[in-house]
């Protein structure tokens, strides 16, 4: 079996650099002194830590020209969405530096005969497992809140942005994190398994796919260690017939072809009621169709390639199926004859139970159009799900759609007349297939923490 793994540019295909594998040796070595690191930095103070964390937030600003570029050339996101998502990183460190200490302060609790503390105490050995889409948002969400609280961290990323990987050990080594307080481990599926059952390593986040988010569950639960899984979504937005159409639109083509539709918590389903379904679909299409799909460094560029050939071809593959189901194309659905994995702005409607478009994740630019009657039927095809990350709805009703949202919709996050990603004082995260356990907005900071009731009896 190999021992190495490249990288390649999705726009151009070439090869950007060649890896070595660590052996199983060396990563249980790496494990060792990122416990040994977790001796002494979980002695700490909260005002050291948030020192820490608004030192990463400013190397990220100074550094995110060089941050977009690398994440271009890795996974093909535009370079202004990787400025985009080096912001949000300096503002989750930022949100932990300023919040940790309130959120992790110890509690005083009646106790009959004495008093009671409550205290919030740092495990150990964190282990991340995060994919390539937001190749460095995915570590610092997870980071940032668990080093506030004192533990050390592991990270395992996809192998397609080994670059970025290496490139968070340095940052968080250059900020003055302790050299061994956050590794990254260059390492195969065999070795990530032995790395869940290694006695130091105390708790295990992922973020993923529903199949791997249950397989890493398991293993995780067989050696009895918590997980928080941020799995896929097929999220659906209502609109419902007093919506603002033109906001509508705006919003849903926004959240469809955001980093070329490969977020987890992007708008997938189009629920439209029946009396504005046509105008709708029409604005929808026309204005999905003039988005601009080429060279991710260009300032014109709005959609760049999608991150890897097997991922093109399996969405591609998940649109042809929906075809042949009955879904009908209005826009795109072809694969363009050039250099580099591009797919197009491609919008299916009859979209229906049994269908690839209906059913599962499409990770890519691929919208699906679903009819429905009325607002009744509109909240139950999009609880007709195995997902639960995230949704939205429009409507000029506001305290209406704040209901729907509040006491209908079964995800973790809802979104009204607008389309927004993740927020550093909001947390994320879903229910059902799309996992469970939150981040950021200080619910990320007590996943990992002992939870520890100290009785003092005065009498």
């Amino acid at each position: 079996m190999s021992r190495s793994r490249q990288t390649i540019n999705p726009a151009t295909e070439e090869t950007l650099a060649t890896y070595t594998l660590m052996s199983r040796d060396e990563a249980n070595q790496v494990i060792e002194h990122t416990h040994e690191a977790f001796l002494q930095w979980r002695k700490t103070s909260f005002a050291e830590r948030a020192e820490l964390l608004r030192k990463v937030a400013s190397l990220i600003r100074e550094r995110k020209d060089d941050y977009a570029a690398l994440m271009t050339k890795e996974m093909g996101k535009t370079l202004a969405s990787g400025k985009q998502e080096c912001e949000l990183c300096a503002a989750i460190c930022e949100y932990a530096a300023e919040h940790g200490a309130d959120e992790l302060a110890e509690q005083t609790r009646d106790l009959r005969g004495g008093r009671a503390l409550i205290s919030y105490q740092p495990i150990g050995v964190i282990y991340g497992i995060q994919p390539w889409n937001f190749p460095l948002y995915q570590v610092i969400r997870y980071s940032a809140d668990n080093l506030m609280v004192g533990n050390t961290v592991l990270l395992k990323h996809a192998g397609n942005v080994w670059g970025m990987a290496l490139e968070v050990e340095k940052l968080y080594r250059d900020a003055g994190l302790p050299e061994h307080a956050f590794r990254t481990l260059l390492i195969d599926h065999d070795t990530s398994d032995a790395v869940i059952e290694h006695r130091l390593v105390r708790g295990v986040t992922l973020t993923g796919s529903p199949a791997a988010g249950a397989d890493i569950a398991q293993k995780a639960a067989k050696v009895l260690k918590k997980t928080v899984l941020e799995l896929g979504s097929n999220d659906a937005y209502l609109v419902l017939g007093d919506a603002d159409i033109e906001k509508a639109v705006k919003f849903c083509v926004m959240g469809r072809i955001n980093n070329t539709g490969q977020t987890c918590v992007a708008a997938k389903r189009f629920i439209v009621v029946d009396a504005v379904y046509d105008q709708f679909r029409n604005a929808f299409v026309e204005a999905m169709g003039k988005i601009t799909v080429g060279d991710p460094t260009s300032q014109d560029t709005v959609m760049g390639p999608m991150a890897r050939k097997d991922l093109r071809d399996k969405l591609h593959d998940q649109v042809q199926r929906s075809i042949e189901a009955g879904a009908t194309c209005a826009l795109g659905g072809e694969v363009p004859d050039r250099t580099g994995y591009y797919y197009p702005a491609t919008v299916l409607e009859n979209v229906k139970p049994g269908q690839p478009a209906y059913d599962d994740e499409l990770f890519g630019p691929v919208a699906a159009l679903i009819r429905v009657k009325d607002e009744e039927e509109a909240m139950r095809v999009a609880n007709d799900s195995p997902f639960g990350l995230g949704g939205g709805i429009f409507s000029t009703d506001p305290e209406r759609a704040i209901k729907l949202a509040r006491d209908e919709f079964d995800t973790g996050m809802v979104n009204i007349n607008g389309y927004n990603l993740a927020q550093p004082n909001l947390p994320f995260g879903g229910v059902k297939d799309s996992g469970y356990g939150r981040e950021h907005g200080g619910f990320g900071m007590h996943e990992f923490v002992n939870i520890k009731s100290i009785m003092i009896n005065e009498k």
